[in-house]
């Protein structure tokens, strides 16, 4: 369920989220947010930027 959670906010917000905002948002653990973007990433459904030591994590149109 959380997978999904994530997926819907990632396909709303064009500008993309860290691992920090997105859990902050979702109230749900840092680390249960990277296990899902690690998925996701694994799937290629994200793409991910770099900005200095953090990483921001877009949905793949």
């Amino acid at each position: 369920m959380d997978r999904e959670i994530v997926e819907k906010e990632l396909k709303k917000n064009q500008a993309g989220y860290t691992v920090s905002e997105l859990s902050t948002k979702l109230k749900v653990s840092r680390h249960t947010i990277s296990n899902i973007f690690a998925f996701l990433e694994g799937a290629q459904k994200i793409s991910i930027r770099q900005a200095g030591m953090a990483k921001i994590y877009y949905w793949k149109k």
